[in-house]
């Protein structure tokens, strides 16, 4: 069995940064939400050091997560981001950033926004949330859905309860945390 994240990323150059600052914390920020939603989608398959290691590239080729510019991508821009080295050229992977990025202005109008869709639905177990994903989004499956909500503190399970980090996030009251003082039990289930 391996280190957990909390023992082996503090002190590394690049787990260390993202465990102790970002992982886990929430946001209502759209480009942070959709910035997680692409770089876990671009993970799958992938470790998750390959993704922070191009993380600043993902930033540059996706404008700095501007929903508004990646709708409006077509067949020059996905070319450009084919021939794109510094991320990750899977076609699959890219279409489903674009037409996400599609989906998330829709939620503008239905929701206010992608934290205003989220919190309508929360809380949910992990399966209604993938079936949620599922049905709103591409290219989201089971692990994809469930790092995703860790890293926005939506689930719990992004930091053991001994790690400094988890000490940090209960003062900042992530959703998990209001749904299980509010009686929320399916994150046990």
């Amino acid at each position: 069995m391996g280190l957990s994240y909390c023992e082996a990323a503090p002190g590394h150059p690049w787990h260390g940064p993202y465990h102790d600052g970002e992982y886990g914390f929430p946001s209502a920020d759209e480009r942070v939400l959709f910035e997680r939603l692409v770089l876990e989608i671009n993970q799958a398959g992938l470790s998750w050091l390959t993704i922070l290691k191009k993380r600043a590239a993902f930033a540059a080729a996706f404008e700095n997560y501007d929903v508004d510019r990646i709708a409006a991508y077509g067949e020059e821009d996905r070319a450009r981001l084919l021939g794109d080295a510094g991320i990750i050229r899977n076609r699959l992977k890219i279409d489903a950033v674009i037409e996400n990025a599609r989906r998330v202005q829709a939620l503008r109008a239905s929701h206010g926004g992608f934290a205003g869709w989220l919190d309508s639905h929360h809380p949910l177990d992990k399966a209604g949330w993938v079936k949620l994903f599922k049905a709103q989004f591409r290219f989201t499956g089971g692990e994809i859905v469930n790092e995703f909500l860790m890293s926005l503190g939506y689930l719990p399970g992004a930091h053991n309860p001994g790690c400094p980090v988890h000490r940090h996030l209960e003062s900042l009251d992530p959703p998990w945390i209001r749904a299980e003082r509010s009686g929320f039990t399916g994150y046990r289930a």
